[in-house]
């Protein structure tokens, strides 16, 4: 029996060039596990820059779900700091809301 995929997402801290501006870059897919999640969301992060970089298209969603947009020149990755889990839909009717309807 196949193994079955998850929806992770991968949060990577990023930064500019003189750290003066900052946040987090978020991929999503579907993966087997967080470290299968971190390298998804590496390799399609790589394609879509090394294809910026070569003037061309950044490549749409991939297998899984996985996919790059919003590469810009002057922002880097920390990937040493990136933490990848489950992914926990917010706005999923089944979580517990903190008021009542």
């Amino acid at each position: 029996m196949p193994q079955q995929l998850e929806f992770y997402e991968v949060d990577v801290p990023i930064h500019t060039n003189d750290r003066a501006l900052h946040g987090v870059h978020v991929f999503t897919g579907k993966a087997s596990s967080a470290d299968e999640a971190l390298t998804r969301a590496h390799q399609v992060y790589d394609a879509a820059f090394a294809a910026r970089q070569a003037g061309l298209e950044v490549p749409g969603q991939q297998d899984g779900g996985w996919g790059a947009r919003g590469v810009r020149d002057g922002w880097e990755l920390d990937w040493a700091a990136a933490k990848a889990g489950r992914w926990s839909n917010p706005n999923n009717w089944t979580r517990k809301k903190p008021y009542e309807l």
